[in-house]
């Protein structure tokens, strides 16, 4: 029997890219043949994924972003990448196309709606990001990671969770609560990094009573523009910490966090959720259909996360918060438990039927 081929089309950020890679461990695994189509941002977060993966970098472009005459040239870029993708696609015909948002699976899905290939899309948020909303009614199914899912009308979704990769999976239910000895800070904004948390998490941090702060390690996630001077404040306050822009061992620090201080984008939620930590979450205010608080709501819901609106973040109500959790073992442990209970260690298997049932059943 020929290897089965599966062509995942992920766009460039962590939150697009993480899924697409527990799909791809799950799937190589079952003996199939997995590709990747992504842009160059993209390409940045694939250090991670199984070497045998074959990575295509594709021409995509968004009108979000630029002046009149890059906007002039998002059309033929796009058109360029799916009739390039649609040539690959007849040599090299995929059993199932799996996109997981973003604009550089724009190439990947039109092509693969093009040549009438089976194919379905997977959404981490709780509102369909642009290029899943183009595709929603164009392919065979939604997977959805949070539930419910904001869908087109006539569109049906399938709660599968958000996949998180086997580095994730190791670390689940690891639970060092706070106590009397040296304990860790994460501070993730995405893979991005955020510049709010780093305008006002060292500040909350040099805040906290000397007894705790001593006692404190911190990594945080800036970005480049950022991190000269987030390092040199926890420098000067003589607080030990790791500054960096994307940390590639993020479940083992997360593991091993007392206290997560995060945006809510769906990966980092699902991560925190299947670990098991507790978390301040600060949800992006500018995200649409602010998804980044409905990402959250599942956490701040069972108790195992505290939410903290931008517009209400603050030195003070940050530091505020962190005592509450660095100071309490007992509450820190159940906020732990609590996340465990949300957490959905199987979304990549759920996943992996749907994808599977696809390359069976076709189009239909």
């Amino acid at each position: 029997m020929a290897q089965k081929l599966l062509l995942m089309a992920a766009g460039g950020t962590g939150g697009h890219m993480f899924p697409a890679q527990a799909l791809a461990e799950a799937m190589l695994r079952r003996g199939w043949r997995v590709k990747l189509s992504t842009d160059a941002r993209g390409a940045r977060y694939t250090g991670g994924y199984p070497h045998t993966t074959e990575i295509t970098e594709v021409s995509s472009a968004t009108f979000a972003r630029g002046g009149l005459l890059a906007k002039a040239m998002v059309a033929p870029k796009i058109a360029a990448g799916v009739t390039r993708m649609a040539l690959q696609m007849r040599r090299d015909r995929p059993d199932v196309v799996v996109g997981f948002g973003g604009y550089p699976s724009i190439p990947a899905l039109g092509a693969a709606t093009l040549l009438k290939l089976p194919r379905m899309i997977h959404e981490q948020n709780g509102v369909l990001g642009r290029v899943n909303q183009l595709f929603a009614t164009r392919v065979a199914g939604v997977a959805c990671g949070v539930w419910p899912t904001d869908l087109p009308e006539g569109v049906d979704g399938v709660h599968v969770g958000n996949p998180v990769r086997g580095a994730v999976l190791e670390r689940a239910g690891w639970d060092i609560p706070p106590g009397d000895y040296p304990m860790s800070v994460l501070v993730m904004g995405g893979s991005q990094g955020a510049r709010i948390l780093s305008d006002v998490v060292p500040g909350a941090i040099a805040a906290l009573p000397e007894a705790l702060r001593s006692r404190l390690r911190v990594s945080h996630q800036a970005r480049d523009e950022d991190g000269a001077r987030v390092t040199q404040f926890y420098a000067e306050h003589g607080i030990s910490a790791d500054v960096q822009p994307f940390f590639a061992d993020v479940p083992a620090r997360m593991s091993e966090a007392q206290l997560v201080i995060s945006r809510s984008g769906a990966s980092s939620v699902a991560d925190i959720a299947v670990i098991g930590r507790p978390s301040i979450l600060i949800p992006f205010a500018a995200a649409a259909g602010d998804h980044q608080s409905a990402n959250a709501r599942g956490l701040v819901d069972a108790g195992a996360a505290i939410l903290i609106p931008e517009s209400a973040l603050d030195v003070s109500a940050l530091a505020e918060q962190m005592s509450a959790v660095l100071s309490n073992p007992d509450g820190a442990s159940q906020m732990a438990r609590a996340a465990l209970q949300v957490g959905i260690p199987d979304a990549t298997e759920r996943l992996v039927g749907l994808v599977e049932q696809l390359s069976e059943e076709g189009m239909t």
